[in-house]
């Protein structure tokens, strides 16, 4: 009979190993552990990404539990893909000697069900055998479930059709060519492709289609550098309260160009998008160096016609574009819906799920991971009332709406989750951004978060509460 493990951990992305480190924290030595991943290794998204993708915030504050990264370089490095794969398999080596840890990757979670005070977990493995697996607790760590792209279907024999992960080797076949590219999309991949091209094939013609056009997070305006971290700069839970403050749940374009003006940078003259990326200023201006021509507009199709290939645009228009461009597929990975709603937390607590159908940090689920985990151990998740929004289902009825309800959903749950836990639970959040900045920034803004709670999150609730009210969207507490 096989031996009940005290948690299973399905998913080995930054969400999964946050929590096996906090799971850390509590188990004792000999606990069984099962992490259980369909990918070859742990790593989530970033084990099969494009492989000049960079991390876009310092990487010091990109990491599971309080673990240390051992770079060895300054903390303002953006860390490459292979950087932080190391650092992240590391994070694995520290949770394998504080508990018994076992590791199956190549293997997929299919279904669980609670019996008694156990959960029955069934998994298949990369030859298709099923397993039913038998632990005390259960953490589903889908966080955002980003997956590699597909090359878009295009009608046009004339053009290729890529990926950001297949570009490199698709340029490497044929290094004397210098065919257009056409970037579809706007955003942080985009930004990737188009940085690793003008770098590594300066002559090459770029060329974007920037669909409704993408906002950043200008870095400098959080992440200063030098001395400037003393006096300089907005701690980003500063700005999440004055988002959230403003956003009363129907306003969500007013927030936008506040947010544009005092935070904001774009390559594109229109941006309606933000999902929280950070670009630099120096990017910017090399961003729009390198690219010929940025179009707005969302790509339908490419076609053959007799004068040669064009890009018929969602919105009518038709844009005539070289025979042999390259079409490279940078439209947006996030709140795709995949899978049918669940709560966070079950009713008996011994299941967690971090997911995007009922998400307490919106998009940002490595503190879903870290902090849910925490309140599970402590059997308290469903005694700390949460608040929980269908971001996959809000995505189909407003996307401009997701970013600034995910900043209000995060603040209202981290003032509950601070009055529920000890304040060392806190202060040991390794991927609390504040950290950034020296201790006394630090602990000033920690002590005007905490004081400022009460007042402010009645009104994060009614934001909340007028959010799911206008669009019909599953908001509020899991267990009502």
């Amino acid at each position: 009979m096989e031996e009940t493990s005290e948690l299973i951990v399905v998913g080995g992305g930054i969400a999964g190993l946050n929590a096996l480190a906090v799971a850390g924290c509590y188990l004792s030595p000999g606990a069984r552990v099962v992490l259980v991943d369909s990918r070859p290794g742990a790593g989530g998204m970033w084990v099969d990404t494009y492989d000049f993708v960079r991390l876009h915030q310092p990487h010091p504050i990109f990491t599971a539990g309080d673990i240390a990264w051992r770079l060895g370089k300054p903390a303002d490095h953006l860390a490459t893909r292979d950087e932080v794969l190391d650092h992240l398999r590391y994070c694995v080596e520290v949770a394998r000697t504080k508990v018994d840890l076992e590791e199956r990757y190549g293997c997929e979670y299919v279904e669980h069900s609670e019996v008694d005070d156990t959960v029955k977990v069934t998994v298949r493995d990369s030859d298709g055998r099923i397993e039913t697996l038998t632990t005390k607790r259960l953490i589903k760590a889908y966080g955002n479930h980003v997956l590699p792209s597909s090359p878009l279907s295009l009608s046009s024999a004339a053009v290729r059709s890529t990926t950001p992960e297949a570009l490199s080797g698709l340029i490497a076949e044929r290094p004397e060519d210098s065919s257009p590219v056409w970037i579809v999309g706007s955003g942080k991949t985009a930004m990737d492709v188009t940085l690793m091209l003008r770098r590594e094939y300066p002559g090459r013609e770029l060329n974007m289609l920037a669909g409704s056009g993408t906002m950043f997070s200008r870095r400098e305006a959080f992440f200063p550098t030098g001395p400037r971290r003393w006096y300089a700069g907005t701690r980003i839970n500063a700005m999440l309260r004055q988002v959230a403050l403003r956003f009363d749940g129907t306003n969500e374009q007013d927030v936008a160009a506040w947010f544009a003006d005092t935070y904001g940078i774009s390559p594109s003259a229109e941006h309606a998008n933000f999902f929280g990326a950070y670009l630099s200023d120096a990017e910017l201006a090399e961003v729009r160096a390198g690219v010929r021509r940025i179009e707005p507009g969302h790509l339908d199709d490419v076609l053959d016609t007799t004068d040669g290939p064009a890009i018929a645009l969602r919105e009518g228009r038709s844009l005539a574009i070289p025979t042999d461009s390259l079409v490279v597929n940078c439209t947006g990975y996030l709140a795709q819906p995949r899978r049918p709603y669940e709560p966070f937390a079950s009713d008996t607590g011994n299941v967690l799920s971090i997911q995007l159908r009922s998400s307490v940090t919106g998009p940002f689920t490595s503190f879903a991971g870290y902090y849910l985990t925490h309140l599970m151990f402590r059997d308290k998740l469903r005694a700390a009332r949460l608040y929980e929004l269908d971001v996959e289902d809000l995505a189909t009825k407003s996307r401009a709406a997701i970013i600034w309800a995910s900043f209000t959903l995060s603040m209202y749950n981290l003032g509950r989750i601070a009055r529920t836990l000890p304040p060392k639970v806190m202060l040991d959040c390794g991927l609390d951004y504040d950290r950034w900045y020296p201790k006394a920034r630090q602990i000033a803004g920690a002590t005007a978060l905490l004081a400022t709670q009460p007042w402010d999150s009645p009104r994060y609730r009614k934001s909340l509460d007028t959010l799911g009210e206008r669009f019909d969207v599953r908001v509020g507490p899991v267990h009502r």
